[in-house]
Protein backbone atom coordinates (compact mmCIF):
# COMPACT_ATOMS: atom_id res chain seq x y z
CA UNK A 1 0.00 0.00 0.00
CA UNK A 2 1.36 3.42 -0.92
CA UNK A 3 1.58 6.08 1.76
CA UNK A 4 3.21 6.80 5.08
CA UNK A 5 2.44 7.22 8.75
CA UNK A 6 0.93 10.69 9.34
CA UNK A 7 3.58 13.19 10.41
CA UNK A 8 6.47 11.02 9.24
CA UNK A 9 9.50 12.56 7.57
CA UNK A 10 11.66 10.61 5.15
CA UNK A 11 15.41 10.09 5.34
CA UNK A 12 16.72 7.43 2.99
CA UNK A 13 19.15 5.22 4.89
CA UNK A 14 21.64 5.46 2.02
CA UNK A 15 22.02 9.18 2.71
CA UNK A 16 24.14 8.22 5.73
CA UNK A 17 26.85 6.81 3.50
CA UNK A 18 29.80 8.44 1.76
CA UNK A 19 30.80 7.54 -1.80
CA UNK A 20 32.99 4.70 -0.48
CA UNK A 21 29.96 3.01 1.11
CA UNK A 22 31.04 3.78 4.69
CA UNK A 23 29.28 6.09 7.11
CA UNK A 24 29.91 9.78 6.55
CA UNK A 25 32.00 11.53 9.23
CA UNK A 26 30.15 12.07 12.52
CA UNK A 27 30.13 15.87 12.15
CA UNK A 28 28.55 15.63 8.69
CA UNK A 29 25.93 13.17 9.90
CA UNK A 30 25.19 15.42 12.89
CA UNK A 31 24.59 18.44 10.65
CA UNK A 32 22.31 16.48 8.32
CA UNK A 33 20.35 14.88 11.14
CA UNK A 34 19.96 18.18 13.02
CA UNK A 35 18.48 19.69 9.86
CA UNK A 36 16.10 16.71 9.59
CA UNK A 37 15.13 17.05 13.26
CA UNK A 38 14.32 20.76 12.82
CA UNK A 39 14.83 21.42 16.53
CA UNK A 40 13.13 18.24 17.70
CA UNK A 41 14.66 15.97 20.31
CA UNK A 42 16.51 12.87 19.05
CA UNK A 43 14.72 10.79 21.69
CA UNK A 44 11.38 11.71 20.10
CA UNK A 45 12.36 10.05 16.81
CA UNK A 46 10.88 6.66 15.93
CA UNK A 47 12.36 5.14 12.77
CA UNK A 48 10.48 2.80 10.49
CA UNK A 49 10.79 1.37 7.01
CA UNK A 50 9.00 -1.43 5.19
CA UNK A 51 9.83 -4.20 7.63
CA UNK A 52 12.07 -2.74 10.36
CA UNK A 53 15.45 -3.64 8.86
CA UNK A 54 16.68 -0.65 6.82
CA UNK A 55 15.57 1.82 9.48
CA UNK A 56 18.19 0.40 11.86
CA UNK A 57 20.89 2.14 9.83
CA UNK A 58 19.31 5.51 10.63
CA UNK A 59 19.33 4.68 14.35
CA UNK A 60 23.03 3.83 14.17
CA UNK A 61 23.78 6.96 12.13
CA UNK A 62 22.14 9.15 14.77
CA UNK A 63 24.18 7.42 17.48
CA UNK A 64 27.40 7.97 15.48
CA UNK A 65 26.35 11.62 15.05
CA UNK A 66 26.08 12.04 18.82
CA UNK A 67 22.28 12.21 18.73
CA UNK A 68 21.32 9.26 20.94
CA UNK A 69 17.99 7.89 22.03
CA UNK A 70 15.97 7.37 18.85
CA UNK A 71 13.94 4.18 18.59
CA UNK A 72 12.71 1.61 16.10
CA UNK A 73 9.10 0.78 15.30
CA UNK A 74 9.82 -2.89 14.69
CA UNK A 75 6.58 -3.68 12.88
CA UNK A 76 7.23 -0.75 10.58
CA UNK A 77 5.06 -0.01 7.56
CA UNK A 78 4.01 -3.63 7.00
CA UNK A 79 2.39 -3.75 10.45
CA UNK A 80 0.98 -0.21 10.31
CA UNK A 81 -0.78 -0.53 6.95
CA UNK A 82 -2.19 -3.99 7.78
CA UNK A 83 -4.54 -2.40 10.33
CA UNK A 84 -7.36 -0.57 8.51
CA UNK A 85 -8.06 1.48 11.66
CA UNK A 86 -4.70 3.25 11.41
CA UNK A 87 -4.48 6.48 9.41
CA UNK A 88 -2.37 6.64 6.25
CA UNK A 89 -1.14 9.80 4.52
CA UNK A 90 -0.73 9.70 0.77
Amino acid sequence: MAGHIPGARNRFFGDNLAADGCFKPAAELAAEWRAQLAGGAPAAVVHYCGSGVSACQNILAMEVAGLPGSRLYGGSWSEWCADPARPVER
